[in-house]
C-alpha cells in the first residue's frame, strides 16, 4: 500500500476491471461449492455425519493460509500468485461449502442473497462517495481485536443472543473492510494498491466477501429454531 498514484486513468480502469474479473470467477467457484453442499442431501449428510471432513476444511485452509502468509514475496510473483489465488478459493471454498452443509437450505439461499446485495452496495458506494476509508486501516484493527475478544468470552457465555450479535457485528466489520479495499483497488483516495498487485486486490476483496456471507449465516443459525 502506497501514497496513491494512478494518475493515467487507462491504467486504473484496467486494474480495476482485471481486479473484480478475478474476484468474480472466485466468488462463482466459491458459490457453486456452496450450492452443492447445500443442495446435495447425499454430501449434506456425508458431512455431518464425519466431523472430520468438517475439521479437515478448517485444517486446509489453515495451512494454506500459513504457507502464503510465510511466503508472501513468493505468492507475488507471478505466475505462482495465480497458483496461490487458485490453492486458497478451492480450499477456502471447501471450508464454507461444509460450513453451509450444516445450515437450512433457506437460511443460505438468504445469506447469499443478502451477501450480494450488501457487496454491490458497498462497492458502488465506495466508488461514488468522497469519504476517505482508507485513512482508517487504524481503528478497523481496534474494532477487529475487540470483535476477537468478544468472540472469546461468547465461547463462556454461549447463547443464540449472543452469536446473533457477534454475527452482527463480524458482518458490519467486514463490511468496512470492503469498502476500504474497494478504496484502495479504486485508487481515488489517499492510499492505493500498487497496480501489479491485481491478484493480491482479488484476494482481500474475495475474503471480505466471504467473511460477510459466513458472518450473515451465523446471524440466520442464531436465530434458527433448529
Amino acid at each position: 500500500m502506497f501514497v496513491s498514484s494512478f494518475e493515467d486513468d487507462t491504467v486504473r480502469k484496467a486494474f480495476i476491471r482485471k481486479v473484480f474479473s478475478v474476484v468474480t470467477i472466485q466468488l462463482l467457484a466459491t458459490f457453486t461449492v456452496v450450492c452443492v453442499f447445500t443442495f446435495s442431501n447425499t454430501v449434506k449428510a456425508a458431512v455431518q455425519s464425519n466431523i472430520w471432513v468438517y475439521l479437515s476444511s478448517y485444517i486446509i485452509f489453515a495451512v494454506v493460509g500459513t504457507c502464503l502468509a510465510v511466503f508472501s514475496t513468493f505468492s507475488r510473483t507471478h505466475p505462482w500468485n495465480l497458483l496461490g489465488l487458485s490453492v486458497v478459493t478451492l480450499s477456502l471454498s471447501y471450508m464454507v461449502g461444509t460450513i453451509a452443509s450444516y445450515h437450512n437450505t433457506s437460511a443460505v439461499i438468504i445469506a447469499l442473497g443478502s451477501t450480494v446485495v450488501i457487496s454491490f452496495t458497498i462497492i458502488i458506494f465506495s466508488a461514488q462517495t468522497r469519504l476517505d476509508f482508507t485513512v482508517c486501516n487504524g481503528i478497523l484493527l481496534i474494532l477487529s481485536v475487540d470483535l476477537l475478544m468478544f468472540g472469546f468470552f461468547s465461547i463462556f457465555f454461549y447463547s443464540s443472543v449472543l452469536q446473533i450479535v457477534y454475527g452482527c457485528l463480524g458482518a458490519l466489520l467486514y463490511a468496512l473492510f470492503l469498502a476500504v479495499d474497494c478504496q484502495l483497488v479504486m485508487g481515488r483516495q489517499t492510499y492505493s494498491l500498487n497496480p501489479e498487485e491485481y491478484v493480491y486486490a482479488a484476494l482481500i476483496i474475495y475474503l471480505d466477501i466471504i467473511m460477510i456471507f459466513l458472518y450473515i449465516l451465523m446471524i440466520l443459525g442464531g436465530s434458527s429454531k433448529n
